[in-house]
């Protein structure tokens, strides 16, 4: 299952993506009782929703079916505007998760030796066709990063890996954008060094979605097809099974931290094919291979940047700068 959140009529809800059409789960809830009495505040927003899953479950697929019968809530993904998915209140981000990332950058003490853990936060996030500003008080090498995350649905602390996937209710697409220029320092001895707060939080940093597609529809996260283009370039292609810590390894490792709690974010890493790979200044070096096309320099005003991970989904937003 698919869920979204959308906008029709300028009111926000909580819906499920069928095919070409939205189904507005409260609206087929008030056409055919596919809830319980009181349901509708468990259907004000997604993170409620994750919450009460096992009791809400049944009544999204009755929704779902009967709309396909009846019309009830159902609307066409074209009339409406999706928003992100959900707003989550932390995200946790795993870097230089992939060797081939690691291979055309600068690299950090840490990377490939254990996840560089930075946050991002909901105050970050903007959904699908949202842009991306580009702040140049900020920064003059805005970067794009295709990224699987992963949406928690069950709390837990020092969740065992083998017990890490039940914990995921679902996963969608992080677009984890950096301000390179804020990220990458250089020593005098020429070495660099990495500063993830300014490189990394800042407004419109975490597009989000298109929707959260439930854990049972990808029962092995390893096997996704990832994927990212800048005005139409390929630039990043490449597998979940090429993680250096996989899904569930996040999962152990962020909750030693903190207690994961239903509705937080883990986004795991991008591949190689970012901007930085073509930046010589800051230690970048191609890594790409057949079929990418190497980036001309970072995000411009004007750009359009899609990630895609199959089975989910594409994620597309323009650039704007900020004026």
């Amino acid at each position: 299952m698919k869920i979204v959140n959308f906008v029709s009529g300028g009111t926000r809800r909580v819906g499920v993506q069928d095919g070409d059409a939205v189904v507005d789960v409260l609206a087929a809830h008030q056409a055919q009782a596919a809830f319980g009495a009181g349901a509708e505040s468990l259907l004000a927003d997604t993170i409620t929703v994750i919450r009460h899953w096992e009791t809400l479950k049944s009544g999204f697929q009755q929704a779902v079916s009967q709309s396909r019968s009846t019309g009830a809530g159902r609307l066409q993904l074209t009339d409406v505007t999706l928003a992100a998915p959900m707003v989550p209140s932390t995200i946790l981000c795993s870097g230089s998760n992939y060797l081939s990332h690691n291979q055309e950058k600068a690299n950090a003490d840490v990377s490939g030796k254990e996840p560089e853990f930075f946050v991002k936060t909901g105050d970050c996030v903007v959904g699908p066709g949202d842009p991306i500003v580009l702040d140049n008080i900020l920064t003059n090498k805005l970067d794009g990063e295709v990224e699987l995350a992963v949406v928690i649905g069950k709390a837990g602390r020092h969740i065992p890996v083998q017990d890490a996937l039940s914990h995921v209710f679902g996963y969608t697409i992080v677009n984890d954008v950096t301000a390179r220029d804020r990220q990458v320092r250089r020593r005098p001895d020429g070495s660099y060094w990495y500063e993830l707060g300014r490189g990394k939080f800042f407004d419109t940093s975490a597009p989000l979605g298109p929707n959260i597609t439930t854990a049972d529809e990808i029962p092995d996260p390893q096997q996704l097809m990832v994927r990212s283009w800048v005005n139409g370039e390929l630039r990043q292609i490449s597998s979940t099974s090429q993680m250096i810590w996989p899904v569930a390894e996040l999962v152990h490792f962020f909750s030693i931290n903190a207690t994961l709690k239903p509705g937080m974010v883990i986004i795991t890493g991008t591949p190689s094919g970012t901007a930085w790979s073509v930046d010589a200044e800051l230690g970048g070096r191609w890594a790409g291979t057949d079929g990418m096309v190497p980036a001309k320099g970072y995000l411009q005003d004007g750009d359009v940047i899609v990630c895609e991970v199959d089975a989910i989904g594409r994620l597309e937003n323009p650039v704007r700068a900020n004026r």
